[in-house]
């Protein structure tokens, strides 16, 4: 399968290069607002760490709400599921990433999943560190783990962006203090920065990859074989890319396609073929559910080229 991909990958993205242009760049965070609007690359990583790469795979960019599923396997390591889901829920909610509707109609309060804004900032609470610092070296230190060894960091310029711009997130993580889902003893402005930082860590279509292929494989590295996560937790974070993972398009996404992902609003799709394969994508153009046109037009190429499901 790798040799067909090395032949036809570049004429897919090609293909589905043309689809940004019925997308733009997210401009809400101002500094994604400078990401070239056509660009689309993709790197494909095997089980065996074989890499098949096509269009801007080298574009770095922010991986935004990706993040949150590494930082749900932290937290579950962090807490064990109890600890977690006493938190957030498990169910998929229908609403905006950012919305805070549920919150105030659904008792007890909680967020309805990890990998809506509300829900990623409750997770983030539960991630230990005495500081937001502290928090953040050990979000890098497993993102890098997961990515193969390398040495990620913030971009600080989008970091600044976000946090200046980020007034609805504010509002979720105090509603969510008021509701008591962040303890006493949280301080919310010290979550939101590191919040924002892992939402701001900077990668490449080949790194997401990699980290993509440590799900895909169960949680096991690909080259030494070390386990770095739980089997049960990958479940558990496969399961909500399933069902949650490309935002409100989520269902459409899984009939279409047919595979886990998760997807951010700077153009990035984290996906995977369990067993199989790790995927990672950039096209920085969205539509108006916040995923890559370009990107999802890929997916769903090389999905139904090579037959990729996990039904």
């Amino acid at each position: 399968m790798l040799d067909e991909l090395r032949a036809k990958l570049p004429g897919w993205v090609e293909a589905s290069r043309a689809k940004a242009r019925e997308g733009d760049v997210a401009s809400y965070i101002p500094e994604l607002a400078k990401a070239p609007r056509e660009a689309l690359g993709v790197t494909v990583m095997a089980a065996d760490g074989q890499t098949v790469s096509a269009g801007d795979a080298e574009l770095r960019f922010t991986m935004q709400s990706i993040s949150k599923v590494f930082t749900l396997l932290l937290a579950l390591m962090d807490n064990g599921e109890e600890g977690v889901f006493a938190k957030v829920g498990k169910e998929p909610t229908g609403d905006d990433f950012n919305s805070m509707l549920k919150l105030e109609l659904v008792e007890p309060g909680k967020p309805f999943n990890p990998l809506i804004n509300a829900g990623a900032i409750a997770v983030t609470s539960l991630i230990r560190g005495d500081t937001p610092a502290a928090k953040t070296a050990r979000i890098l230190a497993f993102f890098g783990e997961a990515a193969g060894g390398a040495r990620l960091d913030v971009n600080l310029d989008v970091y600044r962006s976000e946090s200046a711009t980020a007034h609805r997130n504010r509002s979720l993580a105090y509603f969510l203090k008021d509701n008591e889902v962040l303890g006493d003893d949280v301080d919310v402005e010290d979550v939101l920065g590191a919040y924002f930082r892992h939402c701001a860590i900077e990668v490449d279509c080949g790194q997401l990859a990699r980290m993509a292929l440590v799900l895909a494989l169960g949680g096991v590295d690909p080259v030494s074989g070390r386990r770095l996560v739980p089997r049960r937790y990958v479940q558990i974070a496969k399961a909500f890319m399933l069902m949650c993972g490309m935002y409100n398009a989520s269902g459409e996404f899984a009939i279409q396609v047919g595979i886990p992902a998760k997807s951010g609003v700077s153009g990035g799709i984290l996906a995977l073929v369990p067993g199989r394969f790790g995927i990672g994508v950039v096209g920085p153009a969205l539509g108006a559910k916040g995923n890559s046109t370009a990107g999802v037009h890929l997916l769903e190429t090389m999905a139904a080229e090579l037959d990729w499901s996990m039904f």
